[in-house]
């Protein structure tokens, strides 16, 4: 009996540590609250000029959010309704992939035939200026919004680019985006796919392509090129869709949050659209997000081989949470592994054969610093690994032919050298990737 009534107290006085503990926690809480409301109040009322109450809340909203990592954010509900818009591939503006980096605007790769290609913009080119406006002291949305407008009227940039000896003032012409989020044609006997990001109409996209595709080249197809260079990412359903694609089984990707029972797996169906033809997958240092998720499934698989450059490492989901004024908050809520179990964030998929573009850009290209996700200012750590890595410079493919694109010419011998292995064998199935890690 006495021990029983030790053992009673023992729980009681755990219990009563506990709750003491959570009051404490609970009344910092409100401490800090407090200071919140202070500090607002001082403002509104002694700021040299006045401010609108629903600015400095927002502001401090998305102070909060962008302080956990470069990925997470406050939308407010014009914000957040470009966002809708956007995923569907046709949105007003410039057609620039954009980050924010020691307070400028950073490009990260400029979209296919827009004005921002169109105009010169490259990656690692730092945006100071937006018409009269420094961009110092404004947050990334603010910075974008100013570089969206009315279809048709003008925006002019300053550009700083590493080499030049003088800031470069660039004019551009806003215009409807509409980004074509699949391309592709035939290289001879092999299927050239190109999925430039993953809007809401990409793997429909790539069926249609390959149907067209195999019909166009017809028996002697011997397999199909995905490249995925400079794919900033985009929907997650399409990257699964895509992957389910080419894969007959097997796990494509899996997400693991802050409470276990929040992670998910999500599986392949069975079906191949190629029919087990041989495949390679191009990646380089702006394959982030969405095109990472395709190229570590298709990899661990020993579905494709994955050749090029060592990608961007974006491994984090974010979940866009509408909130009571219409706005959303985007935050980030988990990070993703490929089937091997191996995590992206801030390492990348390593490519099976590192093949490096040949230099036949402009010669300051070579020499700009690298840029990875693993440079973003408080980006979320790769949990597996706390070692940096050195990171590879961008180098964004251009619309040219395969004899001037040395990865895609390296793919496209890769492909016929395998074909011609498996019809010397009999047909047989080659593995031509590297094994599951587990």
């Amino acid at each position: 009996m006495r021990h029983m009534l030790a053992f009673a107290a023992m729980l009681f006085s755990a219990s009563a540590f506990s709750i003491s503990a959570q009051a404490k926690q609970q009344e910092s809480t409100y401490e800090l609250l407090e200071l919140f409301g202070d500090v607002f109040e001082r403002v509104r009322s002694e700021y040299v000029e006045p401010v609108k109450d629903k600015d400095l809340i927002e502001n401090a909203l998305n102070g909060m959010l962008t302080s956990l990592d470069p990925h997470s954010g406050y939308l407010n509900a014009k914000s957040f309704e470009e966002m809708k818009v956007q995923t569907k591939g046709e949105f007003g503006g410039l057609g620039i992939e954009v980050t924010m980096e020691n307070g400028l605007v950073k490009v990260v790769s400029p979209i296919d035939e827009t004005p921002a290609a169109r105009a010169g913009l490259k990656p690692n080119d730092y945006i100071s200026q937006i018409d009269d406006t420094p961009v110092m002291g404004l947050s990334l949305s603010q910075a974008v919004e100013k570089m969206r407008g009315k279809v048709g009227s003008r925006v002019m940039l300053t550009v700083l680019r590493e080499g030049a000896k003088e800031p470069m003032e660039k004019t551009l012409t806003r215009e409807m985006i509409k980004i074509q989020s699949v391309r592709a044609r035939a290289e001879d006997d092999v299927a050239y796919i190109r999925v430039v990001s993953f809007a809401e109409t990409t793997w429909p996209n790539v069926q249609k392509e390959f149907n067209r595709l195999k019909q166009s080249i017809g028996p002697k197809l011997k397999g199909v090129v995905l490249d995925l260079r400079n794919n900033p990412g985009g929907l997650l359903d399409q990257a699964i869709a895509v992957s389910d694609g080419f894969l007959a089984r097997g796990e494509i990707v899996s997400t693991r949050a802050r409470n276990p029972q929040e992670s998910k797996r999500y599986n392949a169906t069975a079906g191949d659209i190629t029919s087990g033809l041989p495949m390679v997958v191009i990646i380089n240092e702006g394959s982030a997000s969405a095109s990472e998720i395709v190229a570590g499934a298709l990899k661990d698989h020993k579905r494709a081989v994955v050749l090029g450059m060592k990608s961007f490492g974006k491994g984090s989901v974010q979940t866009v949470i509408p909130v009571s004024n219409s706005g959303a908050i985007r935050l980030t809520t988990a990070r993703y592994y490929t089937p091997s179990g191996a995590a992206i964030q801030a390492k990348g998929i390593v490519p099976d054969i590192v093949v490096e573009q040949a230099k036949v850009e402009a010669l300051d290209e070579s020499k700009k610093k690298p840029f990875s996700e693993a440079q973003l200012p408080g980006h979320l750590r790769n949990d597996q690994d706390k070692k940096a890595e050195k990171k590879n410079e961008i180098v964004r493919p251009g619309e040219i032919s395969a004899k001037e694109d040395y990865q895609l010419s390296r793919a496209l011998d890769l492909i016929r050298a395998v074909s011609i292995y498996k019809q010397a064998q009999g047909g047989g199935t080659l593995s031509i990737a590297t094994p599951v890690a587990r």
